[in-house]
């Protein structure tokens, strides 16, 4: 009897080591991940981690996680305004030069846009359409909008939707880079079909793509650069076509 009772009380103290460890590791296993991502800093590998940081995992830049961290980390401000230099580089040296002034606000978007042979063009998106004029033209192109209306000038401005769009075998190397004093998620892709090259720096801390550029055979072709933000938009940002309709004010949301 003894015996028996010495058999049981072992089988209950392994019984309770096993609960225990499971409590301590295996929960780990089967409960969600919420964890937060924290991006990499430069130095980051010299430095030690900061105190009281368990709540954080983080996630070395490679081209098989740069997608995921950007769309779990970076989300663009609700309002803000930049302005965006677009430049194309033809034979020895020349370029041409488009300079747009973009306004967001509340999900409407103005892009004033001023091509190389000085002709100004506006744009307005929001409420699922879009609104497009000359300067000194009262004449205005509307219709509904869809995902690449923001564009609808021609002054190719991409978004980090365009390396979200990537195939992972496209992205040939990808990190974390300090671009002209701002610090960015740098991802590069390999040659295309026609040997070009696209570079993307997006800004760690607005989530806006900072500059984006594109190569032949080491050549620059085309660079896109909008390094300052001011959030939120400028008081003064018009949402209002030419006869004085306003689409959008500033701060209403809608």
């Amino acid at each position: 009897m003894e015996r028996r009772n010495r058999n049981i009380l072992v089988v209950l103290i392994g019984i309770v080591i096993v609960v225990a460890m499971l409590s301590s590791f295996g929960l780990g296993l089967f409960a969600p991940d919420t964890a937060k991502i924290q991006l990499p800093t430069p130095g980051a590998s010299q430095s030690p981690e900061p105190a009281g940081n368990e709540d954080y995992v983080r996630v070395e830049i490679t081209p098989q996680t740069v997608q995921y961290v950007i769309e779990h980390t970076l989300s663009r401000p609700e309002s803000y305004g930049r302005t965006v230099t677009i430049e194309d580089f033809w034979g020895e040296g020349q370029s041409g030069v488009t300079r747009a002034t973009v306004w967001v606000d509340g999900g409407w978007t103005h892009t004033t846009a001023t091509q190389p042979g000085g002709t100004v063009r506006h744009s307005i998106v929001g409420d699922d359409q879009f609104w497009l004029w000359y300067e000194g033209s009262s004449r205005v192109l509307t219709g509904s909008a869809d995902e690449d209306s923001a564009d609808l000038e021609g002054q190719r401005i991409p978004t980090y939707e365009d390396v979200l769009k990537l195939k992972e075998s496209d992205i040939a190397a990808a990190g974390y880079e300090d671009k002209e004093g701002v610090a960015c998620i740098h991802v590069e892709t390999v040659p295309d079909s026609q040997g070009y090259v696209e570079s993307y720096w997006i800004s760690v801390d607005s989530g806006l793509l900072a500059c984006a550029e594109t190569s032949l055979e080491g050549q620059l072709v085309y660079r896109m650069s909008a390094f300052a933000v001011e959030r939120p938009v400028p008081a003064d940002a018009s949402f209002a076509l030419p006869d004085g309709t306003v689409l959008h004010t500033v701060g209403s949301g809608s």
